[in-house]
C-alpha cells in the first residue's frame, strides 16, 4: 500500500481500535487456483509485549483452508469510512483556484502467516468471543448458549477457524492532512453536513489539534 507520511498511522492501539470498529475484513491469499479474496469478520488479539494474532473462521465448504498450507502468507484489509472531497469545499479555491478533487478514506492492512484450526473447543471460544464483541451494546444480547446445544455443535462442525500470526500492520488515514488548516476545517464541516457520523468525520478530516 502506498502511504505518504502525512497519512500514515502506526499507533497500535489506534489500529486495533479501528479493526474492532470495522471488523469485516477482506482476507487475500494466493492459492494454487489463483488469487483468493474472502470477506470475513475478524478479531485482532495481542498480549502486552507479545505478538499479535488475527483470527476468524470460514465455512468448511470454502476450499481456502484446503488450498493454503500452514504458514502461507496472507493479507487482511479493513476498510473504514470514505467520501468524495470536492474542490469547492476548500476556502483556498477562492484564493487561487489551484485545487482538484480527491477521495478521503481510512484503511488498515495486516500481513501475516495463517494456520487453520478444527478443534471444537477453540472454535466455540472464537464464536463466543466474536458474538460477545458484536452483541455487547445490545440491550437484548444474544449469547451462543441461547441456541440448542446440538444445533450449535452442528454449526461449529460446519466451520473451520484460522489464526494469522501478524508480521506487519499499517494504517492509511487519508484525511486532508496535506491541506491548510482552513481547508481541513471546511472538509470536516462539509462531511458533517453530508450526514457522516462524528467518528467518521474524525477519521476523514482530523483537525490539527486532534
Amino acid at each position: 500500500m502506498y502511504v505518504p507520511e502525512h497519512f500514515r498511522e502506526t499507533r497500535f492501539d489506534v489500529l486495533r481500535a479501528f479493526i474492532e470498529q470495522h471488523s469485516m475484513g477482506t482476507l487475500i491469499a494466493v492459492t494454487s487456483e489463483g488469487i483468493s479474496a474472502n470477506h470475513i469478520p475478524m478479531q485482532l488479539l495481542s498480549d502486552a509485549g507479545g505478538p499479535a494474532t488475527l483470527r476468524g473462521h470460514i465455512a468448511r465448504a470454502n476450499p481456502l483452508w484446503r488450498l493454503l498450507e500452514t504458514g502461507a502468507s496472507v493479507l487482511a484489509i479493513f476498510i473504514g469510512p470514505d467520501h468524495y472531497v470536492s474542490p469547492g469545499w476548500y476556502p483556498s479555491k477562492r484564493e487561487h483556484g489551484k485545487v482538484v478533487p480527491t477521495w478521503n478514506y481510512a484503511t488498515v492492512h495486516v500481513r501475516g502467516t495463517i494456520r487453520f484450526i478444527e478443534d471444537p473447543a477453540w472454535l466455540r471460544s472464537l464464536v463466543e468471543s466474536l458474538t460477545d464483541q458484536h452483541e455487547r451494546t445490545r440491550v437484548d444480547r444474544w449469547r451462543i448458549t441461547d441456541a440448542p446445544a446440538d444445533y450449535l455443535q452442528g454449526m461449529l462442525r460446519a466451520i473451520v477457524g484460522f489464526e494469522i500470526q501478524v508480521s506487519g500492520i499499517e494504517g492509511k488515514f487519508k484525511g486532508s492532512q496535506n491541506r491548510p488548516a482552513a481547508d481541513r476545517a471546511a472538509v470536516a464541516e462539509a462531511l458533517r453536513a453530508a450526514g457522516l457520523s462524528v467518528d467518521a468525520v474524525a477519521q476523514l478530516a482530523p483537525q490539527p489539534d486532534s
